[in-house]
C-alpha cells in the first residue's frame, strides 16, 4: 500500500517513513504545500499522513482540495494543535482520524492501518476470497488454511489485486502502487511480469485457482 507523508519536519518525516516502510508500506514524502498539491493531483494513495502547518499553506486546505476532487485517499491529520475545536473541525471537513504530536510511531502505524481497513476492506482484519485468506494484521496469506510463503512485494501485489478484483489494472498502476517514487520503469515492465509469474506459481502450487489474468495491451485482472 502506498502512503504519502506530508510533514515539513524532515527528521520526523524520515522517522515516520522508515517505520511505515518496515510495516510494508511504500512511502513518498513532501515537505511543503505546493509540492504536496502537485502530488495529490497526480497520484492516489491508500493513506495520507498530513501535517496542518506547512510552508506555503495549510494542510487543511490540502484536505479540502482532496474532498473537492472527490478523492478517496484516507487522511490522518497529525498536528501539535490539541484543542477539541481543531480536532472536530478537521474531522468535519473530511479527515479520517486526528493524532496529536508528539506521538508514538506504533500508534501512528496502527491508525494508518485502521483507516485503510475501514476504507478498502470494510474494517476487516481478515479478507476471505474463495480459498484465499489474507490476514491484514499479520500480513500473511493462506490457501485452504495452509500458509503460503510470499515475499513482501508478492503479498502487496496480491492484496492490491484482491482489493481491485474484477477490475483491469494497468502495469503502470501496479508499478506506482508497489514502488512509488523509488523507481523509474521507462516503459519496461518485465519486473512486474516476473513478480506476477512467481505469485501465480506459488498460489497455484498451494491449491488456489489461477485468478490472475493477463489482459493483452491493458494490464492484469484478478477475476473471481
Amino acid at each position: 500500500m502506498k502512503v504519502l507523508i506530508i510533514e515539513d519536519e524532515k527528521e520526523l518525516s524520515e522517522s515516520i517513513s522508515a517505520y511505515l516502510a518496515n510495516e510494508q508500506f511504500v512511502c513518498e514524502r513532501t515537505f511543503d504545500f505546493n509540492s504536496s498539491m502537485e502530488k495529490i493531483a497526480m497520484h492516489d494513495y491508500a493513506c495520507i499522513v498530513l501535517d496542518v502547518n506547512l510552508p506555503g499553506g495549510s494542510g487543511l486546505d490540502i484536505l479540502k482540495e482532496l474532498k473537492n476532487q472527490d478523492k478517496t485517499d484516507g487522511i490522518l491529520i497529525i498536528s501539535a494543535r490539541n484543542s477539541l475545536d481543531d480536532k472536530v473541525f478537521a474531522l468535519n471537513i473530511g479527515a479520517d482520524d486526528y493524532l496529536t504530536k508528539p506521538f508514538h510511531l506504533p500508534e501512528l502505524a496502527a491508525r494508518v492501518n485502521a483507516i485503510i481497513r475501514r476504507k478498502a476492506f470494510e474494517g476487516k482484519n481478515e479478507i476471505n476470497c474463495k480459498e484465499l485468506k489474507l490476514d491484514l494484521t499479520e500480513k500473511n496469506v493462506k490457501v485452504h488454511d495452509n500458509p503460503v510463503d510470499l515475499t513482501k512485494k508478492e503479498y502487496e501485489m496480491l492484496l492490491y489485486f484482491v482489493s481491485n478484483k474484477n477490475r483491469v489494472i494497468s502495469k503502470n498502476a501496479i508499478a506506482e502502487h508497489l514502488w512509488g517514487d523509488n523507481m523509474e520503469v521507462s516503459g519496461n515492465y518485465d519486473f512486474i511480469y516476473t513478480h506476477i509469474k512467481n505469485l501465480r506459481r506459488k498460489l497455484i502450487h498451494a491449491g488456489a485457482a489461477d485468478y490472475i489474468k493477463s489482459i493483452y495491451g491493458m494490464g492484469y485482472k484478478f477475476s473471481i
